[in-house]
């Protein structure tokens, strides 16, 4: 085990952008084999020869800058999701409120009757039913 550490020395190894293209190289040679589309699966192992170029590459500033740029890609979609599980989370417990001012997501719990609420962000105090 030794000699793969010495050997993995220096190198960028695994990312998240690393992690996702294996994973669709899987789907696509499932779908691959699934519907029998040969020249498919040669894109499947193109994936597969870029994410090892990716893990083997010594050069891990270019590397980390294009792990960069895909994160900064899937940000809004997965905190978007995160969001969204957050809510219906919180859906018997919490209500969330959107300030008329400045549209700032609120989170008020629920059960209380009429509230006021003051925005943290513009500091608007409205009236609002949880």
């Amino acid at each position: 085990m030794k000699w793969l550490q010495n050997f993995m020395r220096g190198r960028y190894g695994v990312d998240q952008l690393n992690f996702f293209l294996l994973i669709l190289a899987i789907v696509i040679m499932v779908l691959a084999t699934l519907f029998r589309i040969p020249f498919v699966s040669w894109i499947s192992v193109l994936l597969l020869v870029l994410s090892y170029f990716r893990m083997f590459s010594r050069k891990v500033y270019k590397r980390s800058a294009e792990n960069t740029k895909y994160l900064r890609m899937v940000y809004p979609i997965t905190s978007r999701w995160k969001s969204l599980k957050k809510r219906w989370k919180d859906r018997k417990t919490h209500k969330y409120l959107k300030c008329p001012n400045c549209k700032q997501e609120m989170r008020v719990p629920k059960g209380k009757g009429e509230i006021t609420v003051t925005c943290p962000k513009c500091r608007t105090k409205f009236d609002a039913k949880s």
